[in-house]
């Protein structure tokens, strides 16, 4: 695995230095500042790529951009209404000029209206340490009441709509401000926010657009940029949802194996691709990563590794982040499937055998609990948990271990 890190650009608390010491080989980011629609022009990528090459002192840094994280999809888009058919158009052209620039791997996701959804984004454990956490009572608390989304109350089981209704009626102005700031959070560094009437509006939208459908917008955007991605040798790669199951009466198409299996099916290319996050996926009983990982591993050109501990057993229940190696994914069978498949790629000769991977999330731990860098991105904890994850991947690769002589 080619071990890289997520960079949130100039603006970002853990900088290009934090990035060198921790033993990182590459860089995942994005242009958060353009806004989604337009066109990422070779001079912004280039200026982008300049800043990643440098440390502060202005030494080179020996890192290079490799993986954007995201090319956002347009609302529009997604929807098939508005100007869709010139984002459409922009991000083909956006796509052009990042592979003339040497980067062939691009992460989005089709998650409507919100890319990920939590109800803190500091949840103090007993150790001290924060993370993000989705609490299903908040949520409930915010979709019913703060929110009052028409028949949101027929979305959650009985105990919790009664627990909502308690708790809500608790809080006061500044919490209920901060859960539904919370809520509507969405990616740390993006050029455009919600309000609560913008999300309200695109719900509004959303009620006439079914799974399948929205799953048919998805393929016919992947029929017309994916061909294209081939031609440049760019490998695209969708996000699962976040987290994988319905919120807030919104479809969800790409939550399980056989949302993924079918999507590949339909735009059956090499460069489309999937983003396996064992976070996302990983907060549904019943995905089973490191089976994923060995049947639709061809297709997987880029890697999260993070882990859940889901508090609820209810499907669509709270949980939250736990450490690398402390949630329900088993972590070693995980690494054990994705380097095997790495083998497999290099024995048939694939250029891509060595799948990018970032250490996804993390837990603000020591200083990272002074430094407040983006919620689930702190330089700590993300450290420790590439440092884990590291460990794993030198343990099972390692010529004794595999039964190789040496």
């Amino acid at each position: 695995m080619r071990q890289a890190w997520r960079w949130f650009g100039p603006k970002d608390l853990v900088s290009t230095d934090d990035m060198r010491q921790a033993g990182v080989e590459a860089v995942v980011s994005a242009l958060h500042h353009v806004p989604t629609g337009s066109v990422w022009t070779p001079v912004e990528i280039a200026e982008r790529q300049r800043v990643i090459g440098l440390m502060s002192d202005g030494a080179p840094s020996g890192l290079a951009w490799e993986v954007v994280e995201s090319l956002p999809v347009s609302e529009d888009i997604k929807k098939r209404i508005g100007d869709w058919k010139a984002h459409i158009a922009a991000w083909k052209e956006s796509m052009t000029n990042l592979a003339r620039a040497g980067i062939e791997v691009i992460c989005y996701n089709f998650m409507p209206v919100l890319d990920w959804t939590r109800t803190d984004l500091a949840y103090r454990l007993p150790s001290g340490a924060t993370c993000m956490r989705f609490d299903v009572v908040d949520f409930a608390a915010f979709d019913i009441h703060i929110l009052a989304r028409p028949g949101a109350a027929e979305s959650f089981p009985a105990a919790v709509v009664e627990e909502a209704a308690r708790r809500f009626a608790e809080m006061d102005d500044n919490r209920r401000s901060q859960l539904a700031g919370n809520v509507v959070f969405g990616l740390p560094g993006a050029a455009e926010s919600f309000t609560l009437e913008d999300v309200s509006a695109h719900l509004a939208v959303y009620d006439t657009i079914s799974e399948d459908r929205l799953r048919a917008h998805l393929i016919d955007f992947l029929a017309e940029v994916a061909p294209l991605a081939e031609e440049l040798g760019v490998r695209l790669c969708c996000h699962p949802d976040d987290p994988p199951f319905p919120l807030l009466g919104l479809p969800r198409i790409m939550s399980t194996e056989a949302d993924y299996s079918r999507v590949m099916k339909a735009v059956d290319l090499p460069a489309n691709g999937i983003t396996l996050c064992t976070g996302s996926l990983g907060a549904r009983h019943d995905n089973d990563l490191p089976g994923m990982m060995k049947r639709l591993g061809s297709r997987v050109h880029f890697l999260h590794l993070r882990n859940v501990l889901l508090e609820t057993p209810h499907f669509g229940g709270s949980f939250h982040e736990a450490g690398h190696l402390e949630g329900g994914t088993d972590m070693v069978a995980m690494i054990g499937a994705i380097l095997a498949e790495e083998r497999a790629r290099k024995a048939a000769g694939r250029a891509d055998w060595e799948i990018p991977m970032r250490p996804d999330h993390g837990q603000d731990i020591l200083d990272d609990l002074k430094r407040k860098a983006q919620p689930g991105y702190p330089a700590i904890g993300r450290l420790k948990g590439l440092a884990e994850l590291r460990g794993i991947m030198t343990a099972l690769d390692h010529p004794s271990t595999r039964g190789v002589a040496t």
